[in-house]
């Protein structure tokens, strides 16, 4: 990734935010079949671990063999930025339109787990992160599904963990720009309905004063 210094993260904070604001990872492996790329949702357990799961019939688990490097790509958000949000622009015309956004590669050693323990943990990982986020007091529990149904769905995926090696994060948040044009940049985002990114920039403005 290209990544100038201005524009490298290392705020772990921020890295969290992005990685659990926009958990669904790109996952990338070399294989005998070239490269390949699934789309799976992950969490980050202690340890250093990103812990998921796929499908039995997805070939990843047995196109990938254990231990090998993966790339996890997790995309935050992002939007276009016009010249004409800059106030400088009236002033010289030396704008050219851009786009902002906020990304994290990580890099790790995948390996596979087919025990329903294992795969029992994983799920329950996931499921307790998003339902409660989502459901609060009325979060779904495995528990609530009947034991035999959960048995077979269990048995239809594999677990898998992620052992962190590297972590390469960007905000390109128009950092490089002046205050009055980053701030222009925000009102921008604001006015096209993109405010969550704009949310992002105050927010690393507001870390940066």
């Amino acid at each position: 990734m290209y990544l100038p210094p201005h524009f490298r993260e290392i705020d772990t904070d921020e890295i969290e935010t992005v990685i659990e604001a926009a958990p669904l990872a790109c996952i990338i492996a070399q294989t005998s079949d070239g490269l390949i790329a699934n789309h799976i949702p992950v969490l980050s357990a202690p340890g250093d671990i990103l812990v998921g799961h796929v499908a039995l019939a997805n070939d990843m688990h047995r196109l990938i063999a254990q231990g090998q490097e993966v790339l996890a790509i997790f995309r935050g958000e992002d939007a276009y930025i016009s010249p004409n949000y800059y106030p400088t622009k009236p002033e010289h015309h030396r704008h050219v339109p851009t786009w902002n956004y906020q990304v994290v590669h990580i890099y790790g050693n995948i390996t596979f787990q087919h025990d329903e323990r294992d795969k029992r943990a994983a799920v329950g990982l996931l499921t307790r992160n998003h339902e409660r986020r989502l459901n609060g007091k009325d979060a779904w529990r495995m528990a609530d599904a009947p034991a035999d149904y959960m048995k077979d769905m269990l048995g239809s995926i594999v677990a898998f963990k992620v052992a962190v090696t590297k972590v390469v994060a960007k905000s390109k948040l128009s950092q490089n720009r002046e205050e009055r044009d980053y701030a222009g940049a925000i009102s921008g985002l604001q006015a096209s309905g993109e405010t969550a990114l704009a949310e992002r920039m105050e927010s690393k403005r507001s870390k940066a004063v």
